[in-house]
């Protein structure tokens, strides 16, 4: 019961890493808001949360739009009191395209999702954990958010941003009691490559370069979740705007 009586939002949670994430954390005590765009799949990881004696509310959030993030934010409060915990998860991928193919739709929504959604959120939650003078976000970042060939150009782009992003936030309210750090995962099993319609074959043979851990399956949701756990609690209370790499050994090539 590490985060027990916490208020944790999760975005992106009906699947993946955030319902892995939103799982665990009630497991660890937390009230959770579940936010996604899919209504049904946020009410069966609800449902599925509250039967084992967990508590969860769902939201159904656009992290594109800022009204969809208030919204989720003051379910939170409403609810629950307040927030506490923060963990920015909802992203999507570009296709692996180039820089040379990308288009300006595809760059502008990637970057609005991966970036821009989690700059939003943090900035909807600072003033409840300002009044607490304590809080825990977590962004959901990616080894593309370290290195240059893991994903396409837009991909990249944003997951680097919001690395400086968790940097900028970590050191700017520490002395407030709120810390900020990100998680870049590897090879993650997930559904986020269903996507992806239309891969473009140059910028997918770039990414897999290089491509060897220690193992060769995926890392488990729940391995990436556990990390966010850790984040959250007070068994990282020293850490702060850092980036804690879970890749199997993949930005070691």
């Amino acid at each position: 019961m590490k985060l027990h009586n916490k208020v944790a939002i999760v975005t992106g949670a009906a699947s993946g890493i955030g319902k892995a994430i939103a799982e665990l954390y009630a497991k660890e005590g937390a009230k959770v808001v579940v936010a996604d765009l899919d209504y049904h799949a946020i009410n069966a990881v609800v449902d599925g949360i509250n039967r084992a004696d967990g508590t969860a509310i769902g939201v159904v959030a656009d992290v594109r739009k800022e009204g969809d993030i208030q919204t989720m934010v003051d379910e939170a409060a409403n609810s629950f009191g307040s927030v506490d915990i923060l963990v920015n998860n909802a992203g999507i991928m570009d296709e692996f395209r180039l820089v040379g193919t990308v288009e300006d739709e595809l760059w502008e929504r990637v970057l609005a999702i991966n970036l821009t959604g989690p700059m939003r959120a943090i900035r909807k939650v600072i003033p409840f954990m300002l009044d607490r003078g304590e809080g825990a976000i977590i962004n959901i970042a990616s080894t593309a958010g370290i290195t240059g060939g893991k994903g396409g150009a837009a991909y990249t782009s944003s997951k680097h941003g919001l690395v400086g992003l968790t940097k900028n936030v970590g050191y700017s309210y520490a002395k407030s009691g709120i810390r900020c750090n990100a998680i870049a995962p590897g090879g993650v099993q997930t559904n986020i490559v269903n996507s992806m319609p239309h891969i473009d074959m140059d910028g997918l043979e770039t990414f897999k370069e290089g491509a060897g851990t220690q193992r060769k399956e995926p890392a488990d949701p729940l391995e990436i979740a556990a990390i966010a756990v850790f984040l959250a609690s007070n068994d990282s209370a020293f850490i702060n705007g850092t980036v804690i790499t879970a890749d199997g050994g993949w930005t070691a090539y």
